[in-house]
């Protein structure tokens, strides 16, 4: 027996639980499933252990201010993610206000972002990207150090038996956030259908749109048909996307990251620190590979982790196949993926020095946050599983590090590939994507009067009224329970 659905979404990740809740606040009476292949929501790329935890808002991420050639910031991206974060942070306020998120601090806390660094170069460097930033509405609260004194108040562990025989400094915005994405997830998903351990085995289209077969633990196969599919599985949606047989699919290929955290055992050096403290990639290094000391709340307790350090792996999923990788290869895609790997040696050279690294290694990395670490105090933990994408552009295979949107010509399926920030911007990638895919009904006077009082800032340019800009924060801060000294 098929069953019918108005929408099947893919994955019960951050992605999928985010389109879920929106398209039942917008329209209660769509019947929506979700097909999840693992027994429980957000276990792959979701989970906390599985993600850096932040509320990436720019706030701290040097890598999304990258120095130009000729010694300037540009700063376009971190307004644009920091924009984008504001919208989740009010969808989130919205639920919370109406009953259907009932303990934010499950979720949310704020936790202060610092940016950290040292040598001359390097803080001249903070010094032209706090200045470009503090002149503007979105991060005029965000504070300047140099000195011992002030960087040993923000952030005492971290300065402690630190040597002061070259320049440091630090940048600090007291409204950052740790977000635990996992009980973000099931928060969302409260209420929907969710069929766990249905692993999608077959996807084209049918009847009434598509339709799609899923394998359950039994062997035995469950059928579904929808006009609308999204595939949000994390690494899993490239093969699932290729499944499909839309054109749109053959521009992509993938590059997977895998990734490892050291994770404190020791209460005391926890409870002595309270921050996110973000340094410089090295050269080479993937986005997510910027490391970082930080302060996380995972199922209610507070934690503190440092990394990521990065790592290769063929596997698309952390639960996934030594043999993915290889099956995502095709005649249109195979050309692309060989040259991302003959113009990316840098990126190479550095998985390959991560993977074959010691822990005396790693330790000596978080030394460079952590002056003091021991090592009884730190053991080593895996991280997620995160697929980088492989766009064809102008001919040529371009390794893309963001996150990106493909659906097809009719708007009937769409799938959200690659990575960072992927997570704190998923209300904007999602409002984006029904923009896309149901236009008349995203356009539509029911549709935008919920919209606008779940999301007043959506299509709004708040870094140009910074009143309004206040405004929509207090009220956010005041549901979520952010308030910060």
């Amino acid at each position: 027996m098929t069953h019918r659905c108005d929408a099947l979404l893919v994955g019960a990740g951050i992605m999928g639980a985010t389109l879920a809740r929106l398209l039942r606040q917008l329209d209660p009476a769509l019947e929506l499933v979700v097909l999840e292949r693992l027994p429980a929501v957000a276990a792959e790329s979701s989970a906390a252990l599985n993600n850096a935890g932040t509320g990436h808002a720019a706030n701290c991420e040097l890598n999304y201010t990258p120095q130009a050639a000729d010694g300037s910031v540009p700063i376009a991206k971190a307004l644009a993610i920091n924009a984008a974060f504001e919208l989740s942070l009010q969808f989130w306020a919205a639920l919370a206000e109406r009953g259907e998120l009932q303990d934010p601090a499950a979720f949310i806390r704020a936790v202060p972002h610092l940016s950290f660094v040292w040598g001359e170069a390097n803080v001249a460097f903070l010094r032209r990207r706090w200045e470009a930033l503090n002149a503007t509405p979105q991060f005029a609260g965000m504070q300047w150090s140099g000195d011992s004194a002030q960087l040993r108040e923000w952030m005492p562990l971290v300065m402690q038996g630190r040597s002061l025989d070259q320049p440091l400094a630090a940048t600090r915005v007291a409204r950052g956030t740790d977000v635990n994405f996992g009980a973000l997830t099931a928060a969302l998903l409260d209420g929907v259908d969710v069929r766990l351990e249905h692993e999608v085995v077959g996807l084209e289209r049918g009847g009434r749109g598509w339709r799609v077969e899923a394998r359950q633990p039994s062997g035995a196969t469950a059928a579904f048909e929808a006009p609308f599919v999204f595939l949000g599985a994390g690494g899993g949606a490239l093969p699932l996307l290729q499944r499909s047989g839309i054109p749109e699919a053959r521009q992509y290929g993938a590059f997977p990251v895998s990734g490892q955290w050291l994770v404190c055992r020791n209460p005391e050096v926890i409870a002595g620190h309270n921050a996110k403290v973000y340094g410089k990639a090295a050269v080479g290094a993937p986005p997510m590979s910027v490391p970082h000391l930080d302060t996380r709340w995972i199922d209610g307790q507070r934690a503190l982790l440092f990394g990521p350090y990065a790592g290769f792996s063929t596997r698309f999923l952390k639960q996934g196949s030594l043999w993915d990788l290889a099956r995502s290869l095709k005649p249109f895609n195979l050309l692309p993926s060989l040259q991302v790997g003959a113009s990316n040696v840098d990126l190479v050279r550095y998985l390959v020095t991560q993977v074959v690294q010691s822990q005396e290694q790693r330790l000596e990395s978080l030394r460079q946050f952590l002056p003091q670490a021991r090592g009884a105090d730190w053991e080593l933990a895996v991280a997620g599983q995160r697929v980088q994408i492989i766009k064809q552009i102008n001919g040529r295979g371009s390794l893309q590090m963001g996150t990106e949107v493909v659906s097809s010509a009719d708007g009937s399926l769409a799938a959200l590939l690659g990575a960072s920030p992927g997570a704190s911007t998923a209300v904007q990638t999602m409002l984006e994507l029904l923009q896309r895919c149901w236009p008349e009904r995203f356009g539509s006077t029911a549709w935008q009067e919920p919209l606008r009082a779940l999301i007043p800032g959506w299509g709004v340019d708040l870094a140009q009224d910074a009143a309004q800009l206040s405004a929509h924060r207090g009220r956010v801060n005041a549901a979520l329970g952010l308030a910060v000294g």
